[in-house]
């Protein structure tokens, strides 16, 4: 095995951590079985979402995971998180609400769009990024088809998947200005409805509106999920580089 194969890479987890979350209690079962059947190892450490509102709260990390379990007590924390992220080439996955605060965003920062909301935590905002659902996603499975060449694809190693659904916010609004700013969405559904996005450029950033933590068991975790745990032990070995 090489040095980078058994280094142990350290994970932010960004929420409100919680038992009645499936996502959050799902998490150890997927760390067991990426150490077990991958040999990909991570130290995970829970942020709440108001102590992710410090500058430092995930730099030194080498992978960044913001999880569902909106609404976050602090939307300023998440996007933070986000924020450092993505700056610092630090791996990210965002998931259901992971994947709209990852929108939110880079709206907001990157596109100058600073008055778009989140209708969830904002419902009398004049201007919503991410919007109610004409129909729920909640406990949904539907076909996502996903941009051939795009990290989304490689990560999961097909153009079409299945996957499972918990949300009933999503984007609609301002997604030409996204794309014009160089976010890029490569996952859609059989309506056309964008439900992965992730940065070119940046070393790992995908988001995803399904929840691959929760794909069968646990015990062979999502071709995401696993993507993200290379990434982040790929970034381990590359700052252990920089310092020796």
């Amino acid at each position: 095995m090489t040095n980078s194969a058994a280094r142990t890479a350290r994970l932010a987890l960004v929420g409100d951590r919680s038992p009645n979350v499936a996502s959050h209690t799902r998490v150890p079962l997927l760390l067991d079985a990426l150490a077990e059947r991958d040999r990909l190892h991570l130290d995970a450490y829970w942020i709440p979402s108001r102590d992710a509102e410090a500058e430092d709260a995930v730099r030194g990390f080498d992978a960044v995971w913001v999880l569902p379990g909106s609404p976050y007590r602090s939307e300023a924390g998440v996007l933070a998180a986000v924020r450092t992220a993505r700056e610092e080439g630090i791996p990210f996955l965002g998931t259901c609400g992971g994947f709209q605060h990852a929108l939110l965003e880079y709206a907001r920062h990157v596109c100058g769009l600073t008055r778009v909301a989140h209708a969830e935590n904002d419902p009398d905002a004049d201007d919503f990024l991410i919007e109610p659902l004409a129909c729920s996603l909640v406990g949904h499975e539907a076909v996502v088809r996903i941009e051939p060449g795009s990290l989304a694809q490689a990560a999961i190693g097909s153009e079409r998947t299945v996957e499972r659904y918990f949300c009933a916010y999503g984007p609609s609004r301002h997604l030409d200005t996204l794309r014009a700013h160089g976010l890029r969405f490569t996952g859609h559904d059989e309506d056309g409805h964008v439900r992965i996005a992730e940065l070119p450029g940046h070393p790992f950033f995908l988001a995803t509106l399904f929840q691959p933590e929760l794909s069968g068991d646990g015990s062979r975790p999502h071709p995401v999920v696993r993507a993200l745990a290379r990434a982040a032990v790929e970034h381990a070995a590359r700052e252990a580089g920089m310092r020796a």
